[in-house]
């Protein structure tokens, strides 16, 4: 891949959403991320970011529900059915809301989704650019332990960065951080603006999204999901049709003595690996910061990890950036 040429860019100001979605309910939480990226907007911000699968919520009942993974379980059964239905797709009403109020306040969203693509669903990072409403994702490669039960893994087809006024932006999705060859693709692409999404930014993650800030020479908006249980349940019992069975297995999850089965913990990270904003645990908040991106061009004097810190001579690296299909028919050529 060719380096990217040199260009002004406008330093930006930065937004990370930390709060509770209406849980499963994807009508209500579209509703509730438009009055957030008003109030985003309205400080300024340019680049809004928010978390793993925040549309419509981060899928705890893997972790928390004694159930969640028994075979041909009715209740795990029906909760996925309706996941499916309050998932979004490419073209749908939902990504046209968020195209909408992209474009009324000039500003990138980098919005957490399940997003669902024929019948399966993918945990996907949704870019909406306020000058085009082309349908952008990254979906995450592997899904993380007990997520493979819901969800799909991406292609090397959806590793884009999106070149903004702003600098160069992309994001990955939680464990992600941790795998090495994909961190190097996206550090080879020369981002300025890293969307780090996870459901919590716990400590552990708090270390992955600070390594990456270093080793990219990057701005990291680590954001992070707030959700308590009853932030679940007042979020499931908002469908028109709850299923009892499914309130039932999320009823059952074990809940942690602070009330929280997320805590947050976002926070915006500089190039050099330190805070710029502090990380906010257990209160729902918007991040906000101005960034200097003269910063990361300052810090390559040190590290350029695609640059004069490789050893092409020893290491390469391929990458398969074709989309893939189980079945090609004959008329796709046409």
């Amino acid at each position: 891949m060719a380096r990217p040429a040199k260009q002004q860019y406008q330093n930006p100001k930065v937004a990370v959403i930390q709060s509770a979605p209406v849980f499963l309910n994807r009508e209500a939480s579209l509703a509730k991320a438009l009055s957030l990226i008003d109030k985003a907007a309205d400080a300024g911000a340019n680049i809004i970011a928010f978390p793993e699968s925040w549309l419509p919520g981060y899928p705890v009942w893997l972790d928390y529900a004694p159930n969640a993974a028994l075979w041909d379980h009715a209740p795990a059964k029906t909760m996925y059915r309706q996941l499916a239905a309050n998932a979004v797709s490419s073209g749908d009403a939902t990504l046209g809301a968020l195209h909408e109020s992209a474009r009324k306040h000039n500003a990138h969203i980098v919005m957490g989704a399940h997003e669902r693509c024929g019948n399966t669903l993918y945990n996907s990072i949704i870019y909406i650019d306020p000058c085009s409403p082309d349908f952008i994702c990254h979906r995450k490669l592997t899904p993380t332990y007990t997520e493979r039960l819901i969800w799909g893994s991406g292609d090397g087809a959806t590793l884009p960065v999106i070149d903004t006024p702003y600098g160069r932006l992309a994001g990955l999705i939680c464990w992600e951080h941790w795998a090495p060859l994909l961190r190097a693709t996206m550090h080879a692409k020369q981002q300025h603006i890293h969307v780090a999404q996870w459901s919590a930014v716990n400590d552990l993650h708090q270390i992955a999204s600070r390594h990456y800030a270093f080793e990219g020479q990057t701005f990291v908006m680590a954001a992070g999901t707030l959700l308590s249980h009853d932030d679940v349940m007042q979020g499931y019992d908002s469908l028109s049709a709850p299923e009892p069975s499914v309130r039932e297995l999320l009823n059952s999850m074990r809940t942690p003595d602070n009330g929280f089965y997320l805590r947050g913990g976002s926070a915006i990270i500089k190039p050099d690996g330190n805070y710029l904003v502090e990380p906010v645990f257990d209160e729902e908040d918007i991040l906000v910061a101005a960034l200097d991106l003269s910063l990361a061009e300052e810090g390559h004097l040190t590290m350029d990890t695609d640059g004069h810190y490789s050893r092409p001579d020893i290491f390469s690296l391929t990458v398969d950036e074709r989309a893939k299909k189980n079945v090609v028919f004959d008329s796709d050529s046409s």
